[in-house]
């Protein structure tokens, strides 16, 4: 059903996936956008390693709300800040490419739990992100990622 990596010297493995996974901050998701258009987009996500889900949050409507109720696969890609080895101008990096089905997380007990999560990624303070649920659970809406696929690749950017 997916395609092997064609230059398997460059795969990492999956534990080098989940690490980039839970540490970077950024990540692009790609839709089936209208008119056969892939519509793709950087957000904010959280990885849930016991899940192997990805999370992240938006509005209730919208372009990216409307594609993933039409069609509920995406592909969501991340990659790392990379780095260079002495004497070598150009950087290594690795990214990660996760395929799977987009679904909604519903508004119940589970919806300020998966929020917190969110929020210890990116705020400060615990105090901070339950401020910040407060004032938006009600117009938040939680999408979880389930991946049916992942690879990664570490890449010589010459």
């Amino acid at each position: 059903m997916f395609r092997e990596m064609r230059r398997k010297k460059q795969q990492v493995t999956n534990e080098e996936c989940v690490h980039i996974l839970k540490t970077e901050k950024r990540g692009a998701i790609a839709v089936n956008g209208e008119d056969g258009y892939p519509y793709a987009l950087p957000l904010d996500y959280y990885y849930d390693e016991e899940e192997n889900c990805i999370y992240f949050h938006c509005a209730k409507e919208g372009h990216k709300m409307d594609a993933i109720r039409r069609d509920d696969k995406v592909c969501f890609t991340v990659w790392n800040q990379g780095y260079q080895k002495v004497g070598d101008w150009s950087y290594y990096s690795t990214s990660v490419i996760a395929f799977g089905h987009a679904e909604l997380v519903p508004a119940n007990d589970e919806l300020p739990k998966r929020l917190m999560q969110f929020g210890m990624k990116y705020y400060p303070t615990r105090q901070e992100v339950e401020e910040e649920i407060k004032m938006a659970i009600n117009r938040v809406q939680m999408v979880r990622i389930r991946i049916e696929h992942m690879t990664g690749k570490l890449v010589h950017e010459k």
